[in-house]
């Protein structure tokens, strides 16, 4: 349930957007590439948190798919071990009852042989009887999309039930394209999540609700007050165990045209006609057709030194680990408004900000105030916080005046119940709820706004690790500048 709440003490008042939803019935989750390295990190603990928060349909099965040959407690251990490491920590009693509706189907997937997965399904459904809701949930790389799509529908495992798709939704326009003829050969859009999880993530929720509830800032949302947006994701992290699949995406594929650009659309689009599923969706797709072509020009990329020495990377490797660009949006009310763009590996600090860089205001200030004093940022990590930059005047005989800042924890709003990205998106994948997922014509439309810089990219250069990137970044947000590391 969405709520609305005013106020961390003294009375709060808090506004219901969204019913409970009824419980969906029996439901069979079926977990492709389940002992891979999504799964570790982000779906099994996201599962499993579900079942925590009784989030979960009443009756429940989950079935693990790969290509090796795991009995159903193996596959048990190596959930218990995930949980171990990335949590929730299980207690005993509890994973007892849980791990006993959790199986492991081997033998791999594909249109010639399905191997034991029918098997397996065939003795879920008798479990649960009924005819229960079919989840297929895709954690494996985007080269493996379109043969498991198609078993899907070889097998007769894709007639109502839903698919949800990691990012990035293809590699390239031409792959794009070819994979999106794939899926809906087979299945109904209305089938179908392509997940983003930062658009699951309870501060970019929060950006809209903010600005479409409050007419403070909705009345400074346009080029006439917004001097600049900065979207800054850097990060302190390795590729760990995701060598092979980095290699083959780099930064532009695994963050900019997917993640990035996803956010950019959130702070930029125009009202929607509600906050339902279809016109969500229909405002983040309409302003993302007015994202300006990239210019390589506008783009600087980098590789972290010791890259090339990553165990499964290519000597000779020119991918790239960090893009900085400078996005434009050709509308009314966002034309001549810098969007800029930053993501990084082995960076000097791990951060998910969106700052709103605010005109300084005409009057009897004006020229007299410190840089960054009229800021609006959204802390998108954890579970989110905003924050206000402001100028006051520092109490006391003369005018002085010093920034202030004034910050809003999300978790700290009475009743909040914050929920992690993959919980919340996998919730919404449960109850049918498609508004934080993609669509395949805002998709299309990333696609040729990349267009150019994937075609004519510019030349990667290196940089330390630890740094914040390569100088020649510094120079393309000029004569602004980036608000972290400063």
């Amino acid at each position: 349930m969405a709520t609305a709440n005013s106020g961390s003490t003294g009375t709060s008042t808090t506004t219901t957007v969204t019913g409970d939803a009824p419980d969906p019935g029996p439901t069979i989750f079926v977990l492709f590439g389940a002992t891979g390295d999504l799964a570790k990190r982000m779906v099994l603990p996201a599962f499993y948190k579900l079942w925590l928060e009784h989030l979960l349909p009443k009756d429940w099965l989950l079935v693990g798919n790969g290509r090796g040959d795991v009995a159903h407690e193996d596959f048990r251990a190596h959930f218990h071990d995930v949980l171990e490491e990335f949590g929730p920590k299980p207690d005993p009693a509890q994973w007892q009852d849980f791990s006993q509706r959790v199986y492991f189907a081997g033998g791999g997937f594909n249109t010639d042989d399905p191997g034991s997965l029918l098997d397996n399904l065939a003795k879920a459904k008798e479990r649960l009887g009924g005819s229960p809701q079919l989840i297929h949930y895709l954690a494996v790389p985007p080269v493996a999309f379109t043969e498991l799509t198609q078993a899907l529908g070889q097998h007769g495992l894709a007639e109502g039930a839903r698919v949800v798709y990691e990012k990035p939704f293809g590699t390239s326009q031409q792959n794009f394209e070819q994979l999106d003829q794939v899926v809906h050969s087979v299945l109904d859009e209305s089938q179908v999540y392509r997940i983003d999880h930062f658009l699951g993530k309870e501060a970019t929720q929060d950006l809209h609700v903010l600005r479409f509830a409050n007419g403070l800032f909705a009345a400074m949302w346009s080029s006439e007050h917004i001097e600049s947006v900065q979207i800054d994701v850097p990060e302190t992290l390795d590729i760990d165990d995701r060598a092979g699949f980095y290699d083959a995406t780099g930064a532009v594929l695994d963050m900019l045209v997917t993640h990035l650009f996803q956010v950019a659309a959130e702070v930029a689009m125009e009202p929607p006609a509600s906050l339902d599923a279809n016109d969500l969706q229909a405002a983040r797709e309409t302003v993302i057709r007015c994202f300006r072509p990239i210019d390589p020009k506008d783009v600087v990329l980098g590789q972290y030194e010791g890259y090339r020495d990553v165990p499964g990377i290519d000597k000779n490797s020119n991918q790239n680990t960090y893009v900085a660009a400078r996005l434009w949006i050709d509308n009314d009310r966002w034309r001549g408004v810098p969007f800029y763009l930053r993501t990084g590996k082995r960076l000097a600090e791990s951060k998910q900000v969106v700052s709103i860089i605010l005109r300084e205001p005409d009057g009897p200030l004006a020229g007299k105030l410190e840089a960054d004093s009229n800021v609006l940022s959204f802390s998108l990590s954890g579970d989110g916080e905003i924050d206000v930059m402001l100028v006051a005047k520092k109490p006391g005989p003369a005018l002085v005046t010093e920034e202030a800042r004034a910050a809003i924890p999300l978790a700290g709003l009475d009743g909040a119940d914050p929920l992690p990205p993959y919980v919340r998106l996998i919730h919404d994948v449960i109850i049918g709820d498609r508004s934080l997922f993609t669509r395949p014509d805002g998709l299309a439309a990333v696609w040729e706004v990349s267009a150019p810089l994937l075609n004519h990219p510019p030349a990667v250069v290196p940089y330390p690790q630890g740094s914040w990137g390569p100088a020649e970044a510094a120079k393309l947000v000029e004569p602004d500048h980036w608000l972290l590391g400063q």
